[in-house]
């Protein structure tokens, strides 16, 4: 994937006309520190997700693939179906070697979506993901940080050259502009993969 083509994986949407609450985001917009590494674990084969658990934050959601729209930017699960992630069928499967990305809105049309408690998440909670073979891969987190979309680290977070296979979940955050009908930042969660 070139540089240029990441310039514009960007997920841009992640809720409806109006935000799922009036809470005060978090005044900290950056990444804590990461945990130490878990022991390095054997990498997965190519196998399609088909469900994403996270029980610290009570998700249980399907797994929809999602490509790029003409325009260059990451297409966004519909707001229709608010529990669907949508993983980023460009890049690896969960458990391959390398970034699997699964983004999810934060809200859809005012009512919470399946990422809408995304930012509690920290070091050491546990992320599994289904996958068509059979197998769940279950992942680690290892940091998360909260980014200005027009600051996303496309390159941290969709094309990072990694000897691993790690797992980045992606959400919106920070405050609501009402004026374009979207969250100002993006939140991201970096996992590595401890095992099946």
């Amino acid at each position: 994937m070139t540089g240029a083509l990441l310039t514009g994986l960007v997920f841009g949407g992640c809720g409806g006309e109006t935000p799922a609450s009036s809470g005060t985001p978090s005044p900290s917009a950056t990444a804590p520190e990461p945990a130490a590494p878990p022991a390095q674990r054997a990498p997965l084969n190519h196998s399609v997700p088909t469900k994403i658990a996270i029980p610290r934050i009570g998700v249980s959601a399907p797994v929809g693939a999602i490509g790029l729209r003409p325009d260059g930017r990451v297409e966004e699960p519909p707001l229709s179906r608010p529990n669907l992630t949508g993983w980023y069928k460009e890049g690896v499967t969960p458990g391959e070697v390398g970034p699997s990305v699964l983004l999810g809105h934060v809200d859809a049309r005012g009512r919470p979506a399946v990422f809408a408690r995304l930012k509690e998440l920290k070091p050491g909670d546990r992320i599994q993901v289904k996958r068509q073979d059979g197998t769940t891969a279950t992942f680690a987190v290892e940091r998360s940080q909260r980014v200005a979309k027009n600051a996303f680290p496309h390159g941290q977070v969709f094309g990072a050259a990694l000897d691993h296979a790690s797992l980045r979940l992606v959400t919106c955050g920070g405050a609501f502009d009402p004026a374009s009908g979207h969250y100002k930042d993006n939140v991201i969660v970096y996992a590595r993969l401890l095992g099946t």
